[in-house]
């Protein structure tokens, strides 16, 4: 919003000063010419006057001057020099060349001493502005709130348009249609709005989908255990002898149980995503933090007989993120790889202009390529010996991606060319020391 307040700050205040700048240079030349030529020409005036009234006798000097007044449609009048109080610096240039220019309240006017008669002045007064230049400068005036309006204008026209787009959005969202997106614009004044509109709407498709994908797998799982229940709670009340209504009942125990975990994991993935948004973000060293995971999965290794490989950096580099989550994503990788293996997994990173590449790999069957484009979805099982029975509901590569997704990286699987099995690479974005 800062780009939106500095353009608003810069369009008012920018269009009022050099609108106001400009008319004020066009008024000033064009009045100072016309204020200089018309002060020469009645300084050239009265310079007649005063050397008319020079050489006509004292006594008739306010009947000459009325005359001349009259003549010419004057503002003349004679004063006296006493009654004019002005410092000496001003009162010397009184018998200057085209008198002394003054001002009053109401108007300008020149004063002329006599040279003949120095204790006479001569007093023109000077037009007040005509209604002409009253007439101009409100044209003036109207061509500044014009000019400030017409900037404004223009300065509102792109913000209004980028604000329909939004709006135009989100009707289109509101109306079940979850993968509207705006074009962004680097010339817009809200572009940060924009990208955080285009993540809320992909965190509401990504959500949605989720969802109803949870209720369509969930809906499908917990079947075969309501069945098996129903099954036990009939044979029970059918069986004869006690020993018999035992075994249906501890049957019955154990689909119950296996139907608490499906919904306790099937719920922990639903509310994942309310736990993103409260991540608990440190500095992490890449090296301490994989070798910790490479040693606490040393033993789980040694079990299945896999010979299990950290091959570090030669530097220490850091990335950002919630330890407990990245710790969380690793381990149902490494867990995976250790079980799918024949005999080898290999932890190694790489490094990037702006990223950290974590790789596992491993020498087992690997993975279908057809199957590469769902294998991060949530509820696929790729492995039919794994089932749900055994605590396996395909959310281990999904909780992976989510939690990828969170730290703003990339998740991807392949086949390894190094050691024929799977290769799964995390790539987060590198800290800078």
């Amino acid at each position: 919003m800062k780009k939106l307040f500095i353009s608003i700050i810069f369009a008012v205040f920018g269009s009022l000063f050099f609108i106001s700048w400009g008319v004020d240079q066009f008024i000033a030349k064009h009045s100072d010419e016309n204020e200089n030529s018309d002060t020469i020409i009645y300084e050239n005036l009265i310079e007649g006057i005063s050397a008319e009234l020079n050489s006509t006798p004292e006594q008739q000097l306010s009947q000459h001057l009325t005359q001349i007044a009259k003549h010419y449609s004057l503002d003349l009048t004679l004063e006296s020099t006493s009654a004019i109080a002005l410092p000496p610096a001003l009162f010397k240039q009184l018998s200057q060349q085209g008198g002394l220019l003054l001002a009053s309240e109401k108007q300008a006017y020149l004063v002329k001493q006599l040279t003949t008669f120095p204790q006479h002045l001569v007093k023109l007064h000077l037009p007040t502005a005509s209604e002409k230049d009253q007439k101009l400068n409100v044209f003036f005036t109207a061509i500044l709130y014009l000019g400030v309006g017409s900037i404004i204008m223009l300065w509102l026209l792109p913000l209004a348009q980028r604000l329909y787009v939004l709006t135009n959005a989100a009707d289109l969202i509101g109306k079940g249609e979850k993968n509207v997106r705006i074009k962004l614009s680097r010339f817009s004044y809200i572009s940060l709005l924009e990208t955080r509109f285009n993540q809320m709407a992909y965190q509401i498709e990504k959500l949605m989908a989720d969802n109803k994908l949870l209720a369509r797998s969930l809906s499908h799982d917990i079947r075969t255990p309501m069945s098996c229940l129903r099954f036990g709670i009939d044979a029970a009340l059918d069986a004869n002898d006690v020993e018999s209504k035992n075994n249906y009942l501890k049957r019955m125990e154990l689909e119950l149980s296996r139907m608490e975990d499906m919904t306790a994991a099937f719920l922990s993935y639903a509310s994942m995503e309310r736990q993103g948004v409260h991540l608990n973000i440190t500095k992490i060293e890449i090296n301490q933090f994989i070798n910790n995971l490479w040693q606490d999965f040393t033993s789980l290794a040694l079990q299945h007989n896999i010979s299990f490989e950290y091959r570090e950096l030669a530097n220490n580099e850091y990335i950002s993120g919630d330890l407990y989550w990245l710790n969380r994503a690793l381990q149902n990788l490494i867990t995976n790889a250790i079980h799918y293996a024949n005999s080898r997994v290999i932890i190694r990173t790489q490094i990037s202009h702006k990223n950290i590449k974590i790789i596992i790999e491993d020498d087992g069957k690997g993975i279908e390529q057809e199957q590469l484009t769902v294998i991060f979805d949530p509820f696929v099982k790729l492995d039919s010996n794994r089932s749900r029975e055994q605590g396996h509901f395909g959310l281990g590569l999904a909780i992976c991606h989510k939690v990828v997704d969170w730290h703003h990286g990339q998740i991807s699987a392949s086949r390894s060319t190094l050691l024929k099995g799977a290769k799964f690479i995390l790539s987060l974005p590198r800290e800078n020391q």
